[in-house]
């Protein structure tokens, strides 16, 4: 099976935890996508939800959907969030980011009560990193961000490069807050809680992309002999 059939397999499994009357995170990303393309279904057909968006991209998919939205302003506690991951491992940790809206999709994540991560079983890995951990930075004094991001990164026993994220022009990419990505491409994270601290400790570090404790399950479909098989990791109770 494709990706995309994957994404979606996971989605649809996903989809059975929404309830009528919901305050729902919406991830973003491309399994966020297929995601909201189901959701945007179920609405037509009558679900009755508010959903709150993680990104001006997923505002906007949503919006075509015709799913309801609101801001966290509006509804602040919200009943469970779905998104995707770059990674995953056994103990729910995850990299996120790859889509640059990391600090919404955190702290949306942090107003739900449940955070449910689906994505294709690739991105299931033993040990956190080989997927480059976005770190978002106030532009303001980028060089020297970026060099106290290094020395952190060090001190917490991993090692790599730090690139800043750059548009397909070349340009500095922008976060929907204005903001500028480094991706640090470490190959593995041994300790992602002293990863963690050490990058919350940078005056400049506006968010990072490790999410820890914060999924409570994760929905993940393979190809097994060309039909998706999906696996649950945590609970989704």
């Amino acid at each position: 099976m494709s990706a995309p059939d994957l994404r979606r397999a996971a989605a649809a499994r996903a989809l059975e935890l929404v309830e009528p009357g919901m305050r729902l995170g919406i991830g973003t990303g491309s399994t966020a996508n297929a995601f909201v393309e189901l959701l945007g279904e179920r609405v037509r057909a009558g679900l009755d939800l508010v959903g709150v968006p993680t990104s001006e991209a997923t505002h906007a998919a949503a919006t075509r959907a015709g799913i309801r939205l609101a801001t966290l302003e509006e509804v602040p506690e919200l009943d469970l969030t779905i998104d995707g991951a770059d990674e995953v491992d056994d103990r729910l940790r995850l990299i996120k980011g790859g889509g640059a809206a990391l600090l919404r999709e955190k702290i949306v994540a942090f107003a739900s009560r449940r955070m449910v991560v689906i994505a294709d079983a690739a991105k299931r890995v033993e040990t956190l990193g080989a997927f480059p951990l976005p770190i978002e930075v106030n532009p303001f004094g980028l060089a020297a961000t970026r060099r106290a991001v290094e020395a952190a990164i060090l001190r917490a026993g991993c090692v790599g490069e730090v690139a800043l994220r750059r548009t397909a022009e070349g340009a500095p990419l922008l976060t929907d807050g204005g903001h500028h990505i480094l991706d640090a491409r470490l190959g593995r994270i041994p300790d992602p809680e002293s990863l963690s601290t050490a990058l919350w400790a940078v005056p400049g570090v506006v968010e990072h992309g490790l999410f820890l404790g914060i999924a409570s399950a994760a929905i993940l479909a393979a190809d097994v002999d060309g039909t998706a098989e999906v696996t649950v990791l945590g609970s989704l109770d």
